[in-house]
């Protein structure tokens, strides 16, 4: 079964994990490392994609924002968010195009958090997992020769009102939450981080190489 590593980053300024996925995106393709799962929570920033750019979609007003070339529209990112970025080659059996790899991202958060009791699903509105008819979780990649760039989101415990308040993704206003809004409380980021890992063989195939419990992410690199 193929391994992949993990590195917790704890709470780091998107930007600096962007060129890191870069940089780690091309040594994934040259097979230099292994598939490689980075963790991590961004201070508040709203990453707009390329179909919100196009449609002239922005960020509203008291929230700072940034270009990203993943798929999808507006992402809200903040505190009480875990960020997960597989830099992964998807070669395996059932990974032949873009729709298994989100569907296998979908049942990863799904497996994930069923074990605390949360029945999450997929729905037809939108990619992603949904709870209670509403969503906590968004995915959006890229893909360079088949290796990922960019990853999925758990909004387990953000900021009343702020992930709410913005129409991601093409969704209207309210219809993205985090699980504590709806009832789910007592969630951490580390506990989620845990689930993931556990949940991994039987969602995406792979199982855990090394751990990393200290970010690798330096502000001065």
């Amino acid at each position: 079964m193929r391994k992949f590593d993990v590195i917790r980053a704890g709470i780091i300024p998107h930007e600096l994990v962007a060129k890191e996925m870069l940089r780690l995106q091309q040594l994934r393709i040259t097979d230099d490392i292994l598939d490689t799962l980075i963790l991590v929570e961004h201070p508040e920033v709203v990453t707009i994609g390329p179909r919100a750019r196009n449609e002239g979609v922005k960020a509203p007003q008291g929230y700072e924002s940034t270009p990203i070339d993943r798929g999808g529209g507006l992402t809200w990112h903040g505190p009480g968010q875990l960020v997960a970025y597989p830099i992964f080659k998807w070669d395996l059996e059932g990974e032949s195009n873009v729709a298994a790899i989100i569907n296998l991202l979908e049942r990863w958060i799904i497996n994930s958090i069923r074990p605390i009791g949360i029945n999450a699903y997929r729905d037809e509105r939108m990619q992603g997992v949904w709870f209670e008819n509403q969503k906590f979780s968004s995915i959006g990649l890229n893909f360079l020769k088949w290796v990922s760039r960019h990853g999925f989101t758990i909004n387990y415990n953000t900021p009343t009102g702020r992930v709410e308040n913005l129409a991601s993704c093409g969704l209207e206003t309210g219809t993205t939450t985090s699980l504590c809004a709806i009832g789910e409380t007592g969630i951490t980021r580390e506990s989620l981080e845990a689930l993931l890992i556990g949940s991994a063989i039987p969602s995406i195939n792979r199982e855990i190489g090394t751990y990393s419990t200290f970010s690798i992410l330096d502000e001065s690199t």
